[in-house]
């Protein structure tokens, strides 16, 4: 594996400097020890990738999008509480993560750190998997979110022209397509604009979230405060309030999920060990306190619930914002900002992904891998791994045509997929940390907390990863049953298998490659 052996003198000496590809002396100093070279220019700044997570997390605009499972199974309350919940969760669970990304700030991400964590004779099958389930993750994720952005165009449509538009399957699956070859382009012609665009569109984040609130409180009709926060109900039939809304918890586990795409563009991010500590923790603060806020606001204004589920667009927010306002002009200028905001979402996933095929293709993990892990000179992106992401959005896109059931269970893939990968890698710092044995310097240490904090993260990721595989009710039919399950077991026991008869004689780990420092190296 490549390494910039010119970050050191012929001492050993660490040399001193930043320049536009290679980043500064810390992150010279992070690629040398982890044995990869610098392929990519170092874009990135603070803003600029604080830009990206929170524009990719899109808490307040996903909140919206996904209502429809909190209210069904828990109803306002659960709904406000569940996403509270949620949100203090996921702050101990980022912070984890943002420690271990201090500690080895790389695009591999999730399987980096498990194999450099992980016990010896256990880190390489472990990192082979979970490298598996992050590139699944992410890539089902591309395809979500394309098809979530392109079924809201077609819900705009139908708000404006209800009487002649009807909507067919196909429709949608060609919005999806479109958006996905939207996200291509901006990642590759404009790869070197990334950082501004994401900059900028963050602007629209956070003022489209204070127009849409102030519109909400000033036109809606509200709802009793008592009633709001403190009526649960069982919408799905479990029998249960306790149990349904528990079920319904998804609705704010998908809205704060992502917060490690910053680190798959960690070699693209000048001061990667601190930086991207400090945009993991502002965007799971900042998104989560929108996202709850919108939630609430949601609750409050939303009137007939009845009404609202059974919308047309097929987005109970439209019908809230139609509601609200009295005008589909008024309704479609506000529903465009959550539109727009879930097409740039999707454009930050697709480099997210890239980055982590990229990665994992590095360390000869995947099926032509030499040919994934290509980064063309001038161009400074891995353009294939982005053209395979587009590829295998379009081809999850078309299933919508034969059936929504199956494409909805597939890209649900996306977040037991990534929130196993999240289990095993803080499982292997609890299990370094109870052993006493030896961690990484890192610019972001949680010192005598650490182990708290990552045995809270994995109590609470474990209850939401068994709810993930949970149907929306006790009886399912065929068309309401989560496959999210048997595809998920039957992905990983194809990882294993391929890993035995392939995977086992060409991947080593990225652990194979990590040198030791100089004693006399210090990062900056």
């Amino acid at each position: 594996m490549g390494t910039d052996d010119k970050a050191f003198d012929a001492g050993g000496v660490y040399a001193e400097g930043v320049d536009e590809k290679n980043g500064n002396a810390g992150d010279r100093l992070d690629m040398y020890r982890m044995g990869k070279a610098q392929e990519m220019r170092r874009n990135f700044r603070f803003l600029s990738i604080l830009g990206f997570s929170m524009i990719l997390m899109a808490s307040w605009e996903f909140s919206l999008s996904v209502a429809t499972i909190g209210l069904i199974n828990g109803g306002t309350a659960g709904l406000i509480w569940m996403f509270f919940v949620c949100w203090m969760g996921f702050m101990v669970v980022n912070t984890s993560m943002a420690e271990m990304a201090s500690m080895a700030p790389t695009s591999g991400g999730q399987y980096h750190w498990v194999s450099e964590f992980a016990p010896p004779q256990h880190q390489k099958l472990l990192s082979y998997l979970i490298g598996w389930m992050c590139v699944l993750g992410w890539q089902t994720s591309c395809a979500s979110s394309a098809f979530i952005a392109g079924t809201q165009i077609q819900g705009l449509i139908v708000l404006n022209w209800p009487d002649s538009y009807a909507p067919q399957p196909w429709h949608g699956t060609l919005l999806a397509i479109a958006v996905a070859a939207f996200s291509v382009l901006f990642n590759t012609l404009l790869a070197r604009k990334l950082p501004l665009i994401e900059a900028l569109v963050l602007i629209i984040h956070v003022f489209g979230f204070f127009g849409i609130l102030v519109a909400l409180w000033v036109l809606s009709p509200r709802a009793d405060a008592s009633a709001v926060f403190t009526e649960f109900t069982d919408g799905g039939g479990w029998g249960s309030l306790g149990g349904s809304t528990l079920v319904g918890i998804l609705a704010g586990v998908l809205p704060l999920l992502g917060a490690d795409a910053a680190v798959h563009m960690s070699e693209e991010l000048r001061d990667a060990g601190r930086t991207l500590p400090r945009s993991m923790m502002m965007t799971t603060v900042f998104n989560g306190a929108f996202g709850w806020i919108m939630v609430i606001t949601l609750c409050f204004c939303i009137g007939d619930l009845e009404a609202v589920l059974a919308s047309p667009t097929g987005f109970p927010f439209m019908a809230v914002f139609l509601n609200a306002t009295g005008s589909a002009r008024s309704a479609t200028a506000m529903s465009v900002f959550v539109v727009a905001m879930t097409v740039f979402a999707n454009l930050t996933m697709v480099a997210t992904a890239s980055r982590q095929v990229f990665a994992f293709a590095r360390d000869r993990a995947l099926p032509f891998s030499p040919w994934l892990a290509s980064v063309p000179v001038g161009w400074d992106v891995p353009i294939n791994a982005i053209l395979v992401t587009f590829v295998v959005s379009s081809l999850l896109a078309l299933i919508n045509i034969g059936s929504a059931v199956a494409l909805n269970s597939i890209t649900s893939l996306a977040t037991t997929s990534i929130l196993s990968s999240y289990i095993v890698s803080i499982g292997c710092i609890v299990w370094r940390r109870a052993t006493g044995s030896p961690l990484l310097p890192s610019k972001f240490s949680l010192g005598r907390w650490g182990l708290p904090i990552n045995i809270a993260s994995e109590a609470f990721l474990v209850v939401i990863f068994v709810l993930a595989f949970m149907p929306p009710n006790p009886n399912p039919k065929a068309a309401e049953m989560n496959w999210n399950v048997v595809i998920y077991g039957g992905v990983a026991l194809f990882s294993v298998v391929y890993y035995f008869f392939r995977g086992t004689h060409q991947y080593e780990g990225p652990v194979v490659y990590v040198r030791t420092l100089p004693p006399e190296t210090v990062a900056p």
